[in-house]
């Protein structure tokens, strides 16, 4: 009698057998997004030591495929990959089972992977100093110290003064030597297939950072902004294709779902010979290695003054619209190495126009004889001005030239400003523009006050002096230029060169 099995028991079959590997050791393209710390205020900097925006990383691989059931091994994604954001596409067979391996290759994870079984230990003898080799059980270990047992007996790991080691017939179950996200899949024949990898990865950030050129009139910049990028992930992304996106993203993240690949520390403990009870040693290897424990730095971060303004530029960003969002497109490949920081070109508007002021607050509480004003620059965001792209947050220094040197004048923040918006940079308090707030005769339940504005430039100066809260009731003549802005009151006046200009205000109950 001859018996015929349905095809989809034969899938069954198929998919209890055991499942071959398949080991994909790197993409062949990888796309990089960047997104920016949502919790992080406007215009402020990165913190290096917590990345705390994200990217959304798309790999295409190629890869080949046996009949039967496989287990797809993507190595060297990012270490924060969020394992439930993972889309896999371009497999025959689809997606039956997706794993992330939960620890990654070193001295303690082979320690602990390796527990109850038989390594060898090199070491040094003690009246020789040649090496030699035995064999050993590992019996404890790794936090809270490493106990290893021998022909001679029980001993402490690298306590007895001379260097040892252990070798290891092979890599621990569950430890992987890159960070590795798998699949499993289930293929009806052999067959060769271009599969992509996309997913949400943590310890990424960006910010931007201007450089301004002031020209000799003080009315006119040179603006060129760099996007300087950071990645706290242990794996690079050669000649990657880079995106970065500006605004505030909503984003709630679960921290069970975006943790870190597991990194166990390694403690040695150890004590006098013929004690076990006194005198323990304790040595964290995180940060003191030993002996027979190398330890590769990879990449550095580093800090360091801004990058002196281009004289040419050929290669910046693209901006396009998302949603709300804005998304700058970068034209060229760039790598983006583990540990590290990179700046890539954003955006560049050569002659901005900008209006010059001074701006300071009066306090009616007591007389302030001299106070400095700060020197503004502000420009409505717009093609007329020489600007009219969307400005990302970040830091802006501000140069100028003085007896044919360039120096500093400022360092200042920027929110994120749209077409259309003001911007408005502060530059330095002034020795040369000033103001001073002198009470004068009080009338009633009113107190008088005079604001003197003096101009020491040769040139004229213009000045916007807040002068209070609209619900503060003021008594202010009717030939002062007053306005209203967001809430506040601003008395506006032009002071001539090396001249002053004055204003007798009472503040009413």
């Amino acid at each position: 009698m001859r018996y015929v099995i349905p095809a989809f028991a034969m899938v069954a079959q198929m998919a209890s057998a055991l499942p071959a590997q398949v080991i994909s050791e790197g993409p062949d393209d990888v796309a990089v997004t960047i997104y920016r710390d949502p919790g992080r205020e406007g215009g402020g900097g990165m913190d290096l030591d917590y990345l705390n925006g994200f990217a959304l990383i798309t790999e295409t691989r190629e890869i080949v495929l046996p009949a039967g059931a496989a287990e797809v091994r993507f190595e060297g994604v990012a270490d924060g990959i969020v394992p439930v954001s993972a889309i896999v596409t371009g497999l025959p067979g689809g997606t039956v089972q997706r794993n992330r391996d939960a620890r990654l290759l070193s001295p303690a994870s082979l320690i602990d992977g390796s527990l109850g079984n038989r390594v060898t230990i090199r070491r040094a003898d003690s009246e020789t100093g040649a090496m030699r080799e035995q064999d050993a059980i590992i019996r404890a270990g790794p936090d809270n110290g490493v106990i290893f047992e021998t022909a001679e007996g029980i001993e402490a790991f690298q306590c007895s003064g001379l260097p040892e080691t252990f070798a290891y017939d092979g890599r621990p179950a569950g430890v992987s030597a890159r960070p590795t996200f798998s699949v499993r899949t289930i293929s009806a024949e052999a067959t060769r297939a271009t599969v992509t990898l996309s997913y949400l990865s943590t310890g990424f950030d960006w910010t931007a950072h201007y450089v301004a050129e002031l020209d000799e009139d003080g009315r006119r910049m040179d603006i060129l902004a760099w996007m300087t990028l950071a990645n706290s992930n242990g794996q690079s992304f050669a000649d990657a294709r880079l995106q970065a996106v500006a605004g505030t993203l909503n984003r709630e993240a679960a921290d069970d779902v975006a943790d870190r690949y597991r990194n166990l520390s390694l403690r040695l403990n150890c004590w006098p010979r013929g004690s076990t009870r006194t005198g323990v040693r304790r040595r964290d290897l995180r940060s003191d290695p030993g002996p027979g424990i190398p330890i590769i730095v990879t990449a550095q971060r580093r800090s360091g003054a801004m990058m002196e303004m281009a004289t040419s530029i050929s290669v910046i960003s693209t901006q396009e619209d998302l949603g709300d969002l804005k998304l700058y497109r970068f034209p060229e490949r760039v790598t983006i190495a583990a540990n590290a920081q990179k700046q890539v070109a954003l955006l560049v508007r050569p002659d901005a126009r900008f209006d010059r002021y001074y701006a300071g607050i009066a306090q009616f509480d007591a007389d302030v004889p001299l106070q400095p004003l700060n020197l503004m620059f502000r420009a409505r965001n717009v093609q007329r001005n020489g600007l009219g792209v969307a400005l990302p947050s970040g830091a802006v220094s501000v140069f100028g030239a003085t007896a044919n040197r360039r120096m500093q004048l400022a360092e200042s923040r920027l929110p994120d400003s749209a077409v259309g918006e003001l911007v408005e940079l502060a530059v330095a308090p002034s020795t040369q523009v000033m103001l001073s707030t002198v009470r004068g005769e009080d009338s009633g339940d009113a107190n008088e006050w005079r604001l003197t504005v003096t101009n020491a430039n040769s040139v004229r100066a213009e000045v916007e002096i807040d002068i209070g809260a609209q619900t503060v009731n003021l008594d202010i003549p009717g030939r002062a230029r007053t306005v209203e802005r967001e809430g506040r009151r601003y008395w506006l006046v032009r002071v001539p060169g090396e001249g002053e200009r004055s204003l007798r205000l009472r503040v009413l109950p």
